[in-house]
């Protein structure tokens, strides 16, 4: 599967965050990935859906909106019109039912859906909404903060999940060059990086190193 970057806002330059969004369009990314935290789901508050909808005007890559909130579904539409092309939402935070009805709404509105699990959550918990997403989003850190350390009990749950899951594997936290070509062996195809490129001097550097380490 191609391998595919997702520079994470959550390490840009707020202050400027339309220069450094636009920076990593051209520097190669593929898509953009976009943490929002209630500070209760994890112990953060970052953006809501006004600031997607601006995020939106000045890119046209597409927008994976990370949910990292404890009642997704109040707020999926929202997003969705705020202009998302994909939501991930917590199977710590959604029953199957719930999932199914969401499935439901992204598909009418043409948006992708993934499910993501903590560190600590069995990859048995997730196992069961397989089905009904289009994308599986692993935590390689605890949420809630940027710049952590990988978290390696990650690759083997990658691997789980790759042995009976057909889609899109993105993997979030931690991710540099090094832990790129690993995750990637391991099943995955998206790589979330947040700090390994916003705090590059060069951003299509730092995004041609993943690739590239991927590759191998």
């Amino acid at each position: 599967m191609k391998i595919l970057v997702a520079p994470s806002i959550l390490s840009a330059d707020f202050s400027r965050l339309a220069e450094d969004i636009r920076k990593v369009q051209a520097a190669g990314a593929d898509l953009l990935h976009v943490d929002v935290m209630d500070g209760h789901f994890v112990p953060n508050i970052t953006i809501g859906p006004a600031v997607v909808k601006d995020i939106r005007k000045v890119t046209s890559l597409a927008l994976d909106v990370h949910l990292m909130i404890e009642d997704p579904l109040k707020f999926a539409d929202a997003f969705v019109q705020a202009g998302s092309d994909m939501l991930t939402v917590h199977i710590e935070t959604v029953t199957i039912a719930e999932l199914k009805l969401l499935r439901r709404k992204l598909a009418a509105a043409g948006v992708k859906l993934g499910i993501s699990l903590n560190p600590p959550t069995a990859f048995n918990r997730v196992k069961p909404a397989l089905p009904l997403v289009d994308f599986v989003l692993v935590m390689s850190v605890n949420p809630g903060f940027g710049g952590q350390e990988f978290i390696p009990g990650a690759i083997d749950k990658i691997r789980r999940v790759r042995e009976v899951f057909k889609g899109d594997i993105a993997v979030d936290g931690g991710i540099n060059a090094q832990t790129g070509a690993q995750v990637v062996g391991a099943g995955a195809n998206i790589l979330a990086a947040g700090s390994y490129i916003f705090k590059a001097k060069s951003y299509s550097a730092a995004i041609r190193s993943l690739k590239c380490a991927a590759n191998r």
